[in-house]
């Protein structure tokens, strides 16, 4: 981190040196002027070529940016996409030349006139002091804008395709996180949490300072205490079914001699405007590979994961799959007091594992990959499903999101890689025998035909063959 505070020091340098060429007139107050003037800074910024004045340039230009409102960056966005794609002549001139004679050179022109100048733009303004966490920062408020605006799209493809190269797995440095390590770190730990909130200091401190809790996370050199994705790992004897009692202040420490499984219960994405980029495969393949070098006695290593979009389904696609006596029992759910009716839980069990197991091995996106985005994400890294939990996450947002159910998925080592192709090109999804029996054993559910395209039906059929 050293080195690269020493390279931030020398950029500021060079910039305030270059801020004196500059000359430049005092920002508008009008919002409308001063995104038409940051324009014009961009294109000052693409035909220079002085290193000290192209950093201050840089500098100014996110500066500001970091001045505008709501309307004035929709007004630079989209003359990113307007004004700042290829050069249209050139690369007609390029397109020409190679089909007069096929050359492998005129094949490269054509690759480099057809890379819109808003890529070279970005990289121009990554030269900036901080540029790089002023760039992730707009890149956070250009996705919000393509909500309402889907012509900028194209600007995001071609910052997520930079962004992509900029945070390789080859630039990031994981490091655990301890009650040794510095506050401003643990405070945006507390803060980015997005899976079982952090309440307190306290609430902190039982998740990584206990000798059975661990917590790693993905930095990157350009953003100096600013983790990226984060992991929180507890260590037990056997799989967990439920997240509370991992969770709970008075629950006993269990002695690292006695620790035989390693579950991965949280892991939280921190920056927003990284969104797409993928750390999550890297850091669990590498934190395995550490626990493993500290710990050799560890034998399994599991997640246990919330299913954010399965009481959702509950009740939109999954109504055709059911009688209306239990559409009207799954009716109760949204009373969030069932939890407490012991006569109602035990009813309503049978009908939740199965339709949990359907979820996860029919009901397919329009791509034929699974319904719910943490499955997507454990199956597409290798991991299978091992385990429906009932009732394995009792919180309100547990109730909300899931009805209470979670999931455990297995990284096997040693399936990992056929796991993943089998996913991967024919959308087979790797379960457990307990799984697949919950799925036999739903004998209250419509069969497949009754839902979807002939896409799903058959790759539900292949799924659970």
């Amino acid at each position: 981190m050293a080195s690269s505070a020493f390279f931030s020091d020398l950029l500021s340098s060079i910039a305030d040196r270059g801020r004196s060429l500059l000359g430049l007139a005092e920002a508008e107050k009008d919002p409308v002027k001063r995104a038409a003037t940051l324009i014009d800074l961009c294109e000052q910024l693409l035909s220079g070529r002085g290193e000290a004045s192209g950093a201050a340039l840089a500098r100014e230009v996110l500066e500001r940016y970091a001045t505008l409102d709501e309307t004035a960056r929709k007004t630079f966005f989209a003359a990113l996409s307007e004004k700042f794609g290829p050069d249209k002549a050139k690369l007609a001139a390029a397109v020409e030349a190679f089909a007069k004679d096929g050359s492998d050179r005129h094949a490269a022109d054509i690759h480099f006139s057809s890379e819109p100048r808003r890529q070279e733009l970005f990289r121009r303004l990554n030269r900036a002091p901080g540029g790089t966490a002023a760039l992730v920062h707009m890149r956070e408020q250009l996705l919000e804008a393509t909500r309402k605006e889907t012509s900028l799209k194209g600007v995001d493809r071609d910052f997520s395709h930079l962004l992509s190269s900029w945070f390789n797995r080859g630039f990031l440095v994981l490091r655990r996180i301890d009650w040794s390590s510095p506050a401003i770190v643990l405070e945006k730990i507390i803060r980015y949490e997005a899976v079982h909130e952090i309440r307190d200091w306290d609430d902190l401190r039982r998740r990584i300072d206990p000798v059975d809790r661990r917590c790693y996370a993905f930095f990157h050199p350009a953003l100096n205490d600013e983790p990226l994705i984060f992991v929180e790992v507890a260590l037990t004897p056997e799989i967990p079914a439920a997240v509370q009692p991992l969770l709970a202040p008075g629950r006993k420490t269990v002695p690292l001699k006695d620790a035989r499984t390693a579950v991965f219960y949280s892991i939280s994405n921190c920056q927003q405007g990284l969104a797409g980029v993928s750390f999550g495969n890297f850091l669990i393949k590498q934190v395995v590979e550490e626990l493993r070098r500290e710990l050799p006695r560890l034998e399994t290593f599991v997640t246990l994961s919330p299913v954010p979009g399965f009481m959702r389904w509950l009740q939109t696609d999954a109504k055709p799959l059911l009688t209306p006596e239990d559409q009207a029992l799954l009716g109760f759910l949204d009373d969030e007091t069932w939890i407490a009716d012991e006569a109602y839980k035990s009813q309503v069990r049978p009908l939740i594992e199965s339709l949990a197991a359907y979820y996860f091995l029919e009901a397919r996106s329009s791509n034929g990959r699974a319904r719910d985005p943490v499955a997507r994400f454990h199956l597409g890294n290798g991991a299978s499903l091992e385990r429906i939990n009932w009732l394995g996450d009792t919180s309100p947002k547990g109730l909300k999101e899931s009805a209470g159910v979670m999931v455990n998925y297995l990284y096997d080592l040693g399936e990992i890689e056929k796991n993943h192709e089998a996913y991967a090109n024919q959308g087979v999804i790797a379960a457990s025998s307990a799984v697949r029996r919950a799925l036999r054993s739903a004998g209250r559910i419509k069969p497949p035909e009754t839902n979807g395209g002939t896409q799903d039906k058959a790759i539900a059929k292949q799924a659970t063959a």
